[in-house]
């Protein structure tokens, strides 16, 4: 792990920050671990945190979990990253028939002080039209009504980032002050305007607008196999400071 403030930065305090920059439309506390749900696509939206935990009995916990599924008709699911606890609830999910999900993992670099701003770019406190149509290119049709619908619930201390070339938007991003940290959310670009250093733009005003901020952390989370993404991360100092996945079970 690099040194400065990333070094002693402790995971937790960022994966929580993560919980909080996506939330879900119904979320409800079970001994110290957070259930959401929120219909669609959405990882982070749709499965029960568990960075904390406050209970003196799992298996009576994880009932709890599965009652609230079960109720409304979905599937129960956990984010098991390595701040997750017990330290042994991926094992105490296996052992129950929860199948593991796709592998992520959260990236994080200390943020620049003197971090410069790019040429062209836009910074908002709600999405343009422009920045909507370059965020809902990268991703699936199912996705896209769920992510309005959490964009509209977002801190209100996001700021959304757009490339600009020629006046038009081909690349966003987003990202949301939380103390210390800051998110890299939403990042995409048009189809069409790939490989023209949209996504190092936005990157790059991010972290000028975490530090000025006074941001000394910055995160973001991606796919284990996304190795396109993680390379363009790397480019800008990002390293992995944890990992995730999920744990799903049909009742």
């Amino acid at each position: 792990m690099p040194m400065g403030p990333l070094a002693a930065f402790p995971l937790a305090a960022i994966e929580a920050a993560a919980v909080r920059g996506w939330p879900a439309r119904e979320a409800m506390a079970v001994d110290g671990w957070l259930w959401r749900q929120t219909s669609g696509g959405s990882i982070r939206a749709n499965t029960t945190a568990t960075l904390a935990y406050t209970g003196t009995d799992v298996a009576l916990s994880i009932d709890a979990i599965e009652r609230l599924a079960r109720d409304r008709g979905v599937p129960a699911c956990f984010t098991v990253c390595d701040a997750s606890m017990p330290s042994d609830l991926d094992a105490r999910l296996a052992a129950r028939g929860y199948t593991r999900g796709t592998e992520h993992v959260t990236m994080a670099k200390s943020v620049d002080p003197a971090a410069p701003a790019p040429a062209a770019i836009e910074l908002a406190t709600a999405p343009s039209p422009g920045w909507l149509a370059a965020y809902l290119s990268g991703l699936s049709i199912d996705r896209r009504p769920v992510a309005t619908s959490i964009l509209a619930r977002l801190p209100r201390s996001a700021i959304y980032v757009a490339a600009l070339t020629n006046g038009v938007t081909i690349s966003s991003g987003l990202t949301i002050p939380d103390g210390a940290v800051a998110s890299v959310q939403c990042m995409a670009t048009l189809p069409d305007a790939r490989r023209q250093g949209g996504g190092e733009r936005v990157l790059a005003a991010i972290e000028h607008a975490a530090a000025r901020h006074g941001v000394t952390v910055l995160y973001l989370q991606t796919s284990a196999d996304n190795t396109a993404a993680q390379a363009l991360y790397r480019n800008r100092g990002f390293r992995i400071a944890g990992h995730y996945h999920t744990r799903a079970k049909v009742l």
